[in-house]
């Protein structure tokens, strides 16, 4: 019951979009600029860096906070931290429309699986670094994790966490898979304001 409530209250957290109200602080309607998502990459590209570093933040704490609560209070932890990346993608308080998971998954497993973590976040890094494609750095991080939780020994219930998020945030990218199949996918860049 009490892992219930908080995977619960963790949906609802993980809803909150943040990228909508950097955006909208700014003056910027985000579901009307560039690509219409409401994650940090978008808001960067459109509002500009700080308002995308503001985001990626506090879209990466949404994640850490609950699971690492649910941790500290005796519930099953990946769950809640699993309900975070469901309410950021699909998010109550936002239609349902939500940003790509990728930076609130990144929080919630620091709290499950920190050096599961790691090689996720290296892989990201060189893939950014060397294409500027965000979306494919992001799914290389999103199949890294998995892969990294299940040759450490994390157990079922989070490497199977794990493999939830890598493909439900594989999904919302298909989009970006086509583009960059296409070769029309655009490579990151920050807005100038």
């Amino acid at each position: 019951m009490f892992t219930a409530l908080a995977v619960a209250i963790g949906y609802l957290i993980g809803s909150i979009p943040s990228g909508v109200l950097f955006a909208r602080a700014s003056g910027v309607d985000l579901r009307g600029s560039g690509s219409g998502n409401i994650g940090a990459t978008n808001v960067a590209r459109t509002v500009g860096a700080r308002a995308g570093v503001l985001t990626l933040a506090a879209d990466v704490l949404k994640g850490l906070l609950p699971a690492y609560a649910a941790q500290m209070a005796g519930a099953e932890a990946a769950p809640v931290g699993l309900a975070t990346v469901i309410g950021h993608i699909y998010p109550v308080f936002a239609r349902f429309r939500g940003g790509k998971g990728v930076a609130t998954a990144f929080g919630a497993f620091l709290a499950l699986a920190p050096l599961a973590v790691l090689p996720a976040l290296l892989g990201f890094v060189v893939v950014a670094a060397s294409t500027r494609y965000v979306s494919a750095a992001s799914l290389t991080a999103a199949f890294v994790l998995p892969v990294a939780c299940a040759l450490i020994g994390y157990g079922p219930n989070v490497t199977g966490a794990a493999v939830v998020a890598a493909v439900v945030v594989g999904v919302r990218h298909r989009d970006n898979l086509e583009r960059l199949w296409a070769g029309t996918e655009p490579r990151f860049r920050v807005a100038r304001r």
